[in-house]
């Protein structure tokens, strides 16, 4: 509850300084300094919260428990990793720096609610919280048509997604006359009315849209091509974990007992997802671009965590979400300092930057799922979830086919950067500093490969 508070205060202190501060390197470190203050926040309720005793607030609407301090925690320390690294490119996204980073503390106040939400009012406040300023984020950069084209669409899809959110959530209430995601558990699968389960596909339809899945993910690519590159990296990593959290816990908590009812519907969803990610991923020319179709591929591993109801897969959509997020905000942050976004664009890096060669060539491991990086044991969670639900196995043999097809076309950008000629410009010089944190990105995506137990120890 604390950070909740924290976070809103921070970010207001932040639009405050907007209005003190006359140039834009000092708005930076001042965001930097507060994300270590918000983290320091998120340790303390952490270390004061008993795992035996979750809390109940405000008439039960939030429920406190380790398990959501923990992935709060996570997330704040991700968000200042992504600070850390692409702190600079903010500063030159637009004018108003200072909203911009604002922006990004109401965020995780959005985050910290969908966390731990005991019902379904604050689950949709949490969704807005999080969705408005990321609106606003996407069409940042005044100077490019295509941030406007981005913010618009993600607007509009935004609003149609909260719509049948909204659908759903009243067609719940009306079958059971409660907003408390508890109270539905009271649902059995052979006395489930028609208005109970049309109300829980439409609440499933919503979140799939909020989590890029498909067929509801036709906004992702271009909102995330569109968007300037800063804020596409932390659309795609923190904001994503949260909308799978929230999805997680609604459909274990509530409506686990139901899950024969649902599974075959998201299965079919998932299935879609893998494919429509990562066969488009294999035919696009831009590596940003590349990566958003990645993202919905990535997004069809995660609601493996979903389908699979148990406890195994609570620990896969932790480790998912942190090590589907340092890779990708570590590839973006390289991303970010070259000219051309297209595979050829990397053609030489190895040559001129072999560091940087390096650390992403460790990124894409990851992303792609290869042993010893952070991404092989999130994927090794979720399939072990999946595997344990004992009925989905066709699932995981397709999951794993999937997994094969996303080894080409993140090797295609190793492939590119190591044995084809060329010389890569680079946009921003990289700096001793620049080089640190992505050695230290590069040790987190290793370390979680190594001791994902790292992550696990607090819940």
């Amino acid at each position: 509850m604390k950070a909740i508070i924290a976070a809103t205060i921070l970010g207001i202190i932040m639009m405050f300084a907007g209005i003190m501060a006359k140039e834009k390197k000092p708005l930076a470190t001042l965001a930097t300094i507060l994300l270590f203050i918000l983290l320091g926040v998120n340790i303390w309720d952490l270390t004061n919260t008993s795992s035996l005793a979750p809390q109940s607030l405000f008439n039960n609407m939030l429920r406190i428990d380790r398990y959501a301090l923990w992935f709060n925690t996570l997330m704040t320390g991700c968000t200042l990793l992504y600070v850390l690294l692409i702190g600079k490119e903010i500063q030159k996204v637009g004018a108003h720096v200072a909203e911009y980073f604002a922006l990004i503390f109401f965020i995780l106040c959005g985050v910290y609610l969908l966390s731990c939400y005991n019902n379904m009012l604050i689950l949709f406040i949490g969704i807005e919280i999080m969705s408005i300023p990321q609106y606003i984020l996407a069409g940042s950069d005044k100077r490019n048509l295509k941030s406007s084209e981005a913010s618009l669409k993600y607007f509009l899809m935004g609003a149609f997604s909260t719509g049948i959110l909204l659908m759903g959530i009243t067609l719940l209430y009306g079958a059971t006359g409660s907003f408390n995601i508890i109270s539905f558990s009271f649902l059995q699968a052979d006395h489930l009315n028609t208005l109970a389960l049309a109300g829980i596909l439409f609440i499933m339809i919503a979140l799939s849209f909020k989590v890029s899945a498909a067929p509801m993910h036709m906004w992702t690519p271009d909102v995330y091509d569109g968007s300037p590159t800063a804020f596409t990296a932390y659309m795609a990593t923190v904001v994503k974990a949260a909308a799978f959290f929230a999805f997680l816990r609604l459909f274990q908590v509530s409506f686990g007992s139901l899950s024969s009812q649902w599974t075959l519907v998201l299965a079919i969803i998932t299935a879609a997802t893998l494919l429509v990610g990562n066969l488009t991923a294999v035919f696009q020319q831009s590596v940003k671009r590349m990566l958003a179709y990645s993202s919905i591929a990535q997004a069809g591993f995660m609601l493996f965590a979903i389908l699979a109801v148990n406890a195994v897969a609570w620990q896969g959509i932790i480790i998912y979400s942190v090590a589907y997020s340092i890779a990708t905000i570590g590839i973006f942050t390289v991303l970010m300092k070259l000219k051309d976004y297209t595979y050829d664009g990397f053609n030489g890096l190895a040559k001129k930057e072999p560091l940087l060669a390096f650390v992403t060539t460790i990124f894409l491991f990851s992303l792609a799922g290869i042993p010893l990086t952070g991404g092989f044991m999130a994927k090794y969670y979720v399939l072990q979830a999946l595997i344990q639900q004992g009925h989905l196995l066709w699932l995981v043999i397709f999951g794993l086919l999937m997994a094969a097809i996303s080894v080409y076309y993140y090797f295609r950008v190793i492939i590119a950067m190591y044995f084809k000629e060329g010389n890569a410009e680079l946009h921003s010089p990289v700096t001793a500093t620049d080089k640190f944190m992505l050695v230290f990105t590069c040790l987190l995506v290793i370390l979680i490969g190594l001791f994902p137990q790292l992550l696990l120890g607090n819940i």
